[in-house]
């Protein structure tokens, strides 16, 4: 068990850092192939954790063959992986591929079971709910919603198919505490909802850059409310309006340029 929760370890270390999750995930190819029983089960979760609601396709294609394994828990827990990369983002081809396991599995409950689940996850909120724990764009870690996601993988690690079919099912709720609106709603100052345009793009590193760097790039116009996906940034299209935070993320409070004069 203690292997089990070296390899979660892994995943953590690596979390929300681009470079360290290309390294770490051919780590988990080699655990796969060369590692006991009890590693192989917690392989696909550790997967799953290391870039939740972030469906990459090398992770995901990855555990699509995991799901057809020989090992009846490494499926399940592949299942339940595949929900965690791709929950509230509605992703299609993600969708595609639950769909198919529901067939293959039609006749084993608890894997057709793990794969509702899945599907659940992955159409949350209709598509405006995150469970990914880094939020200020992606560099504060909420270790509140940390805790929900290690709790749901840790009670998955030793017999999947006893914490599914047995008991302890309510233990999935603990995921609630790492679900969070992936939108961008502005307020003015008494709190009503303001339109106004914002550029949504891929976000840029600018840190030590000199100027002013443009800090998305890719971007389209949009009036708020918008959805912002992982990765993705906004900022203002003008400066009629100033953002009383940093960061344009979830719920944002805009101020009047006192300094605007419309051209």
């Amino acid at each position: 068990l203690v292997q089990s929760y070296a390899v979660l370890g892994l995943s953590l270390v690596a979390m929300g850092e681009d470079v360290g999750q290309e390294m770490v995930l051919r780590q988990f190819g080699h655990l796969m192939h060369y590692g006991e029983a009890n590693i192989r089960k917690a392989v696909p979760l550790a997967m799953g954790l290391i870039s939740p609601s972030n469906p990459q396709m090398k992770v995901y294609d990855t555990l699509s063959r995991y799901t057809h394994d020989n090992d009846i828990d490494v499926a399940i827990n592949s299942i339940f992986a595949m929900g965690m990369l791709g929950a509230g983002t509605n992703n299609a081809r993600l969708a595609q591929l639950l769909r198919q396991l529901a067939s293959y599995y039609h006749r084993d409950a608890n894997a057709l079971f793990m794969v509702r689940i899945a599907q659940g996850l992955l159409h949350m909120g209709k598509g405006t709910l995150s469970i990914n724990p880094f939020h200020t764009d992606r560099t504060v870690l909420s270790r509140v919603a940390t805790a929900g996601l290690l709790t749901v993988t840790l009670s998955l690690i030793d017999d999947p198919r006893q914490f599914v079919l047995g008991d302890h099912h309510y233990l999935l709720y603990v995921l609630v505490t790492a679900m969070h609106p992936r939108f961008l709603i502005t307020l003015d100052e008494e709190l009503k909802p303001l339109q106004v345009n914002v550029r949504v793009g891929q976000a840029v590193d600018v840190v030590g850059q000199a100027g002013r760097p443009k800090t998305i790039t890719g971007w389209q116009t949009q009036s708020t409310p918008v959805l912002l996906g992982y990765g993705e940034r906004a900022e203002l299209e003008d400066e009629e309006w100033l953002c009383l935070s940093n960061v344009m993320e979830g719920i944002c409070i805009l101020r009047k340029n006192p300094d605007w004069e419309a051209t």
